[in-house]
């Protein structure tokens, strides 16, 4: 008698199922990498938007406003500055999580930075800073001295 047996066995199933799941694995990890490098692409865009908004605020006001490090604009700083748009550019929470801003500025210049949320994800405190003399990369700000990148 002929037995005509159809469909895979238990362990031809559990061998395409680890294959499934180390390929997963791989892509997942591919993704949380990319996944940090758009959160980092994202606060680089909004610091560049700092720069169009503070020459707007330096249009209007001829200076950078009062001395501030305070992001929040609350001092009356051009942090706060709804016209210019350099309020939602220096709101913490139109930021990645982990991008944490300082701000400063002393009337005649100004700098703005945000650690990378994608560097620090992988444990580095990596800062992209961007200021009134058109400096913008990785950086820290000099809050003591010359309130620019350096």
């Amino acid at each position: 008698m002929f037995r005509n047996e159809k469909g895979f066995t238990l362990i031809e199933l559990l061998v395409v199922i680890a294959i499934i799941g180390i390929l997963s694995s791989v892509v997942l990890a591919s993704l949380n990498s990319a996944r940090g490098k758009g959160q980092d692409a994202k606060v680089k865009s909004q610091l560049a938007g700092v720069k169009n908004a503070a020459a707007i605020y330096a249009d209007d006001n001829s200076n950078f406003g009062p001395v501030s490090a305070d992001c929040t604009g609350a001092d009356g700083s051009m942090w706060g500055d709804t016209a210019s748009g350099m309020s939602k550019l220096t709101d913490q929470d139109n930021y990645p999580a982990g991008a944490t801003l300082t701000c400063d500025s002393t009337g005649a210049t100004w700098a703005v930075s945000a650690i990378l949320p994608g560097a620090s994800a992988s444990g580095s405190t990596t800062a992209w800073c961007v200021d009134s003399d058109g400096t913008a990369g990785i950086s820290t700000i000099d809050v003591g001295g010359t309130d620019l990148c350096i």
